[in-house]
């Protein structure tokens, strides 16, 4: 492989680890601020699009009031509260999603120029599964806490820090094993 390929996988691995790093930190204050069940709702494609109007944020809002958490534990929380809850479940899902458009993109291009060994491959596709499992594994965890307990579960928390660290553990694996191969 050319070396200059070679490094930008590198950077590519270096700068997704780092990306994956800040994730479990901003999910670590998600979780410390008690935001997490601020989104009732989260739409794939739609859902990166925060409230632009005051109507927005209105209506965010009702629909928040409707869950447990509110009429149990943020009864008195008025919408400047909210709004400081919201960005922080906000900011942790679009963080998500930009995580997986720095995974695929380059390794669409690293694919198209070949290179890649099939175990690289392998590796890659377990990581890309593992990625979007987290995603499900997220959203399955902040269900546990939008039912008649406004808590999420620990047990799906547990999971869901796990499965981060496991996939920067896979991240800094693979870096490695790419510098000890090259030398």
């Amino acid at each position: 492989m050319h070396k200059d390929l070679s490094l930008s996988i590198n950077i590519w691995l270096i700068v997704l680890a780092t990306i994956v790093l800040s994730m479990i930190g901003v999910g670590g204050l998600t979780r410390l601020t008690e935001s997490g069940l601020s989104m009732v709702d989260w739409q794939l494609f739609v859902g990166i699009i925060p409230p632009l109007s005051q109507a927005d944020w209105i209506k965010l809002f009702d629909d928040y009031k409707q869950y447990p958490e509110f009429k149990i534990k943020n009864i008195n929380m008025g919408l400047d509260e909210f709004k400081y809850i919201f960005w922080w479940e906000y900011g942790h899902r679009v963080l998500g999603r930009i995580i997986g458009l720095v995974f695929i993109i380059p390794f669409v291009y690293f694919a198209l120029k070949r290179c890649f060994s099939k175990t690289e491959y392998k590796f890659y596709f377990i990581l890309f599964f593992l990625g979007g499992f987290q995603g499900f594994i997220g959203w399955w965890m902040v269900k546990s806490g939008l039912d008649m307990n406004p808590y999420v579960s620990h047990f799906r928390l547990a999971v869901h820090l796990i499965i981060a660290q496991i996939i920067l553990a896979l991240i800094f694996f693979q870096l490695l094993d790419r510098n000890i191969k090259e030398q």
